[in-house]
């Protein structure tokens, strides 16, 4: 689609002249002859760039870009102007002017300036959705009780310096809020610096966190800055904090008692102004018990708690989810759209989910990209994630046993029911995998009366 410019001048040659010129460029090109009738058409059709003469009769230029900038703040304006002054020059780069021309336009100018200014508005057009790529990557979804707890909590902590302590299992969104707490914040410019402290071999971690000096251990080859420097401004973001290393445990104590740092090797101390926030998915109470994590420093961490639930305590927003993330995956990462039936929402509301919303977010994906059809149906749902409720399974009534014979029994066929759904009941495949004789796999399949339709 063409760019859209506007010219505003009250000389018709140059209202042709220049009209003309963008015309040939392949730009679309609307032209008033006074400053009233350009604000009109602004406001109609939202120009890409403005082309506004600087002295004209009744409003002038001047006032012209005030009333546009009032408008729309990011409207990109060039000026032109038959006898301009520094003054003029200066007025009208604070009310926010792209640039400013000089009459008799010269035609290369024009088409360099042109140029430029709309290589500035595509860069500000991709910031912007980048921006908005990034807060919907991180949107917490939800309405259920639990979710609704915690966006409140982030409400009114987030704006305050309190760290915050995330707990949660594997896979429910710590991280997600941990960057909701830093766009709450007035850091929310400043950095948001993640490390994820059970990723980290034990004797590397110091050097992530405080950096370390050229030669201070066996490939430190320069001097380099850690996390806490990195964040400086910002926000530091610990991530399964229960796996840090005591040592490291007692360094970091010390740098949130004291504000500064001292690189492995160094001795000059270094000043860092960070918010921590850190998340676990283990009780760092038993921790502590059991001499693995500080008692002083967990005390440090967690001035405000945060937990977020499980999936399967907040079921009412998997279908959100779902939706959620049928339009990221098919808007933003280019899988190919597909509609879901209600029916394969409500399979995937009812299943077990031990790896939380990460998990049905890559089952969502795996739909998307493997379904047979132009719609993601129960069926779907069925062959390619199968069925892994407690109850369906029967994982549940193993306990329920009175004998062990029947517990047997039990444990078994749900085995060679999962066996058979993950080779999408093949077999020969299944038969294969288990090093058992197809013969005798048919066998257990007469016996336990399996059949494909079981496993929807």
């Amino acid at each position: 689609m063409a760019r859209r410019i506007l010219i505003i001048d009250d000389e018709q040659g140059i209202r042709a002249a220049l009209g003309q010129l963008l015309e040939f460029e392949g730009y679309e090109v609307r032209a008033v002859g006074n400053a009233v009738d350009g604000l009109a058409e602004y406001g109609k059709a939202r120009p890409d760039l403005v082309f506004l003469d600087v002295k004209m009769a009744g409003i002038d230029g001047i006032e012209a870009l005030k009333k546009i900038k009032e408008l729309d703040s990011s409207a990109v304006v060039v000026m032109i102007s038959g006898h301009a002054t520094i003054q003029t020059a200066v007025e009208a780069t604070q009310l926010g002017a792209y640039d400013i021309l000089e009459k008799p336009l010269d035609t290369d100018r024009i088409l360099v300036t042109l140029r430029n200014a709309l290589q500035h508005l595509d860069l500000a057009e991709e910031n912007t959705r980048l921006k908005d790529a990034i807060q919907s990557r991180y949107e917490i979804v939800g309405k259920s009780y639990g979710i609704r707890a915690v966006i409140d909590k982030i409400e009114r902590v987030g704006k305050t310096p309190a760290r915050v302590l995330i707990t949660g299992e594997n896979g429910t969104g710590k991280e997600l809020v941990a960057r909701a707490l830093h766009a709450q914040s007035t850091r929310a410019d400043g950095p948001f610096v993640e490390v994820n402290c059970a990723a980290i071999p034990s004797e590397l971690i110091e050097s992530e966190l405080f950096g370390h000096m050229k030669g201070s251990f066996t490939g430190a080859i320069a001097d380099r800055a850690g996390k806490f420097e990195q964040a400086h401004g910002g926000t530091l973001f610990l991530d399964e904090v229960g796996d840090m290393s005591l040592a490291a445990q007692a360094k970091v104590l010390r740098v949130l008692q004291d504000g500064v740092v001292t690189r492995i090797g160094g001795s000059k101390p270094i000043a860092v102004d960070v918010r921590v926030l850190s998340a676990t998915n283990k009780t760092l109470e038993t921790e502590i018990s059991e001499g693995r994590f500080r008692e002083d420093l967990y005390y440090r961490l967690n001035v405000v708690p945060i937990h977020v639930p499980p999936l399967r305590e907040r079921r009412e927003d998997i279908p959100l989810l779902v939706a959620h993330f049928v339009g990221v995956l098919t808007n933003r990462e280019g899988v190919a759209p597909r509609a879901i039936s209600p029916e394969a929402v409500e399979r995937l509301t009812k299943l077990d989910w031990p790896g939380n919303v990460r998990e049905l977010r890559n089952t969502i994906e795996r739909l998307l990209i493997l379904a047979a059809g132009p719609r993601i149906t129960a069926d779907d749902v069925a062959r390619l994630v199968g069925t892994r409720d407690a109850e369906q399974s029967g994982l549940s009534s193993l306990l329920e046993c009175k004998t062990f014979e029947e517990f047997k029994h039990v444990a078994e066929r749900a085995f060679l029911l999962g066996k058979l759904r993950e080779f999408d009941w093949n077999v020969s495949e299944t038969a294969r995998a288990l090093d058992m004789p197809r013969s005798n796999l048919y066998k257990k399949i007469e016996r336990y009366g399996l059949t494909r339709e079981t496993a929807a």
